[in-house]
């Protein structure tokens, strides 16, 4: 019997609003958003299973674009169709956005040593999700000698080979592990997950994606339309970044401050802003959007440079996800994702140490809240949020006595 991927009949309402305590929870950046997804819909929801979960996040660490943001557009179209995809990144990618446009027309953000303690506590809340995503993902995806050599392989690959080059060639090399050493009584069974996507539709996505990154700088160069310049600029910064995350800052910052866009200080404020906020760190871009100097500027520049920024990853991913699902269940394929799913695993372990332990754990106290969170979302299993609320009054409280 074919192992349940996939527990069907949601919502869009109902993906909406879990997408939206994710969006108004998830501190931390792509990796710890990727534990926030695992601890609420694979674990508490149980909307599919760790294996289908670990596979989503292997495709999309491929795939150029926000990672994260392509898994939770993915698990909402996996749970109720196009609108649901819809409402999972609309409902996760809003609250950070509206808050960074508020910034950037004037919002005032405290700049306060308490409100700086309160961030820090935020850093360490993304400590304990990335450590209890370790712990679980590789409880069910590394039970196995060859597997945890898989894994190990890959964080030695993320730790020498930085960046989006180290992370896309653990898991390639982590696919090709698995066709040698996965293939042999390796778990049961899966049936492919259903998207609904046919190939016609997956193939059209990706005609319009190239049309689109070959078309808009013509398009923009041809005439004097600066709206279509912004929407080109972010467009080409969202197709050419894997993962997401920090890595598409210096692409940013080249084409705004470079182009006298957006001034140096206002980049840096923004960028500053969007440390303290939950949600994907592409939202960086509504704040870009609204203060740049070209038309159309404030909350229509917001939308066109959100839009733009994230478009191309969801382009390529619903170009990706009818082949991949085909794909997905023949034997081989399998064997090669387990071994994916290994360095999926070793990818989220180098992940712990840099730049989520690194830039979080400065001093004994540090280690003692991040542990403490860990274990409450782990022994005790305390809702995330709740996590979110205390670490970030302890960091708050610490800045005080400080």
């Amino acid at each position: 019997m074919q192992q349940a991927e996939v527990k069907r009949s949601g919502t869009p309402v109902e993906v909406f609003l879990a997408f939206l305590k994710l969006g108004l929870t998830s501190f931390g950046g792509p990796i710890a958003h990727l534990g926030y997804f695992r601890d609420e819909l694979v674990v508490r929801r149980k909307w599919l299973t760790e294996s289908a979960y670990g596979d989503l996040v292997a495709l999309c660490q491929f795939l150029p674009g926000p990672a994260s943001s392509q898994v939770g557009f993915a698990l909402g179209l996996l749970r109720a169709g196009p609108l649901g995809a819809i409402a999972a990144w609309t409902a996760f990618t809003l609250p950070s956005a509206l808050l960074l446009v508020l910034f950037a027309l004037g919002a005032a953000a405290l700049d306060s040593p308490i409100a700086q303690g309160v961030l820090h506590g935020l850093k360490l809340v993304a400590v304990a999700v990335v450590a209890q995503a370790v712990w679980g993902m590789a409880r069910t995806l590394t039970p196995d000698r060859n597997r945890a050599g898989i894994a190990l392989l890959a964080v030695f690959l993320s730790v020498l080979l930085a960046g989006s080059i180290g992370q896309v060639g653990a898991i390639l090399v982590g696919a090709g592990a698995g066709l040698w050493l996965c293939r042999n009584g390796a778990g049961p069974e899966v049936a492919p997950l259903q998207f609904g996507i046919s190939k016609q539709a997956g193939a059209a996505a990706l005609l319009v994606f190239f049309l689109l990154l070959i078309g808009l700088p013509l398009l923009a160069g041809a005439g004097n339309a600066q709206s279509v310049s912004l929407f080109d600029a972010f467009y080409r910064a969202g197709a050419l970044v894997f993962g997401g995350g920090h890595v598409v800052l210096p692409l940013l910052d080249a084409e705004t401050v470079a182009r006298g866009w957006v001034s140096e200080d206002a980049f840096l404020a923004g960028y500053g802003a969007t440390q303290a906020v939950p949600g994907p760190l592409f939202t960086f871009a509504a704040y870009l959007g609204a203060v740049a100097v070209v038309p159309p500027g404030g909350i229509a520049g917001a939308a066109v440079a959100l839009v733009a920024i994230f478009l191309p990853g969801l382009l390529l991913l619903i170009g990706a996800l009818p082949f991949w699902s085909a794909l997905r269940g023949r034997p081989a394929a399998q064997a090669a994702m387990r071994g994916a799913n290994a360095a999926v695993v070793g990818i989220l372990t180098a992940a712990l140490y840099d730049p989520v332990w690194t830039s979080a754990v400065l001093l004994p106290i540090d280690f003692a809240l991040a542990l403490s969170g860990f274990l409450l979302l782990v022994m005790w299993k305390t809702p995330p949020w709740v996590v979110v609320l205390l670490l970030a009054a302890a960091g708050g409280a610490m800045a005080i006595l400080a």
